[in-house]
């Protein structure tokens, strides 16, 4: 079975305006839009006690992803959450940030990797699509979450096969009903 390495086509489809995001906007001290894309409900919410922000401008001014993490020492944080636009930080991965608390450095590779599914939002058959994927995701046992029922990041521990998941995203994606990619 053909795998992704962050191929880049997910991003760079969600960033080109088809997609809307559940964002929250603020003015920062430069007086420029600042766009957080937030997680509905992250995985690891019982053991995060931290909030960061990876930056997303590299493909969009102004974006940010906004982390849950859990607090190792006053300069590394443990992701706690499942990214759905950050490439290169997976679950469980360590990381530092700057005084803005924004990402700065990967420090600690954790061996997860994140495979990421945008559905198509015009898609015709996008709700049943949604629930043949969370139906096999939840049987899988496999930890997950969902940005507006469009989004999905899966966490992929070390020694999972991602071929029975992949299998099941090919022929939809051959449909033009969504893309997906698997992040490292």
């Amino acid at each position: 079975m053909p795998r992704r390495e962050r191929s880049g086509i997910l991003p760079r489809l969600i960033f080109s305006g088809y997609w809307k995001y559940d964002r929250h906007q603020r003015l920062s001290s430069e007086r420029r839009v600042i766009t957080i894309i937030t997680h509905e409900d992250p995985i690891g919410r019982d053991l995060s006690n931290y909030m960061i922000h990876a930056d997303l401008s590299e493909r969009v001014d102004g974006w940010r992803e906004q982390l849950w993490t859990r607090r190792l020492a006053p300069d590394r944080f443990e992701i706690t959450c499942l990214p759905f636009f950050t490439r290169g930080i997976c679950h469980h991965d360590v990381v530092t940030i700057d005084d803005r608390h924004l990402v700065t450095a990967v420090v600690e590779k954790s061996g997860h990797h994140t495979l990421r599914v945008a559905l198509i939002r015009q898609h015709p058959h996008r709700d049943q699509l949604h629930e043949l994927l969370h139906g096999e995701v939840a049987t899988s046992g496999l930890a997950h979450e969902w940005l507006q029922g469009t989004y999905l990041s899966v966490d992929l521990p070390p020694g999972t096969d991602p071929d029975p998941l992949v299998k099941i995203l090919t022929g939809p994606e051959e449909a033009g009903a969504l893309f997906w990619e698997i992040d490292f």
